[in-house]
Formats: C-alpha cells, sequence, structure tokens
C-alpha cells in the first residue's frame, strides 16, 4: 500500500489516479500510523513551502516523515520542502537533503515559474530509470529550484542548472511531475514501487 500524505497542495487526485493506472493501491492520509506502516510514501504539493510547513506541523507529522524507513517519494513541492531552507517565505524546511532553495533568476532569459516539458539528464545508472531514456522529457511546474549536490541523480536546465531528481537513503526528490510525464513518468513511478533500499 502506498500512502499519499495529505500535505495540501493541487496536485492530489492525479497523482493518485496515475498510481491506480498502474495497479497500485492507495491511501490518502494524515494519519501518521498509516503513514509509517505503509510499504511507500509519497509526499506530494504544489503551492508554497510556507505552507506546507505549516500544514505538517499543524498535523504533527514532521517528526513522523523524517523518522520513515521505507522509500518515500517527494514530487515538486514535496521534493522541496525535504531540504533544509527556502527562500521562499524565508522557511526552515525538514532538512534531509542538504542545502536551500533559490528562485530562478529572469535575467537569464527565463520566464518564472518554469511551466512545461524539460529534459532531465541522469548522472547515473539508477534502478529508479529502468526503461526510462536518457534526456526524456518530463513537466516541470516550479519557481523555485536546488543547486547540484552530492545526492543529485539528474539534473535539468532552465537558465540555471538544477537538480531534477535526488536520492539520500531511502528519501527520493523529483522536481518534476512523473504523474503529469506521460508514459515516462509512469514508468518512473512503476520503478519506484518496484524498487528496493
Amino acid at each position: 500500500m502506498i500512502a499519499v500524505v495529505d500535505s495540501g497542495g493541487a496536485n492530489i487526485s492525479s497523482i493518485i489516479f496515475a498510481l491506480q493506472r498502474i495497479g497500485a493501491k492507495v491511501v490518502f492520509t494524515h494519519d501518521a500510523a498509516i503513514i509509517t506502516e505503509a510499504e511507500r510514501v509519497i509526499l506530494p504539493g504544489v503551492g508554497t513551502a510556507q505552507i506546507a510547513m505549516n500544514r505538517l506541523q499543524q498535523l504533527n507529522l514532521i517528526d513522523c516523515i523524517c523518522s520513515l524507513k521505507q522509500p518515500v517519494l517527494g514530487i515538486c513541492l514535496g521534493m522541496q520542502i525535504l531540504f533544509e531552507h527556502s527562500m521562499e517565505g524565508n522557511v526552515d524546511l525538514l532538512g534531509i537533503f542538504p542545502g536551500n532553495l533559490m528562485r530562478f533568476d529572469e535575467a537569464k532569459s527565463t520566464v518564472v515559474p518554469h511551466i512545461g516539458w524539460n529534459t532531465v539528464r541522469f548522472n547515473t545508472d539508477h534502478k529508479l530509470f529502468y526503461n526510462v531514456p536518457q534526456d526524456s522529457h518530463f513537466y516541470f511546474v516550479h519557481s523555485y529550484y536546488a543547486l547540484k549536490n552530492e545526492n543529485t541523480l539528474g539534473l535539468c536546465d532552465y537558465g540555471d542548472q538544477f537538480s531534477a531528481i535526488l536520492e539520500k537513503d531511502n528519501f527520493i526528490g523529483c522536481q518534476f511531475h512523473p504523474e503529469r510525464s506521460g508514459e515516462i513518468g509512469e514508468q518512473l513511478l512503476k520503478n519506484f514501487i518496484r524498487m528496493e533500499i
């Protein structure tokens, strides 16, 4: 069973439908006991870091999430809150991935937010990328980003090069939306469901 954490945001139904299409049993919950016992956990989110962190604090889920041992996938804002700090609202985050989130610079000829399809270049042969070709296109919607660090598995370029997918221990973060990325995104979700840590 996959627990999709009720952390706020607007992409909940698309994630649940995408998981159901590939045969996953899904529960949408903010119950710490259910989240802790789930085989996999997904942190969704579209919105602001401050609102997401406030919601997790109100639901008493911060310690629960940080102590999870099963595979956890953070998507978009759900990935961003795994970092230490965000310039968006000057807010402290969960601190699982090292580093801070910065805003894209319009002076580098980019439109902010970064919305639409873009390629991801993997820098490792990871089981998460089984049957996912190099430079595949994924769908992005975000204004803040993380630089490459020791946990980066794949990079994207949008004026600045940024971390598109990361892994640390049992935590994985995708800046893009696999649930909105067609067959390639569906394959990545299948790989996440099947992978062992």
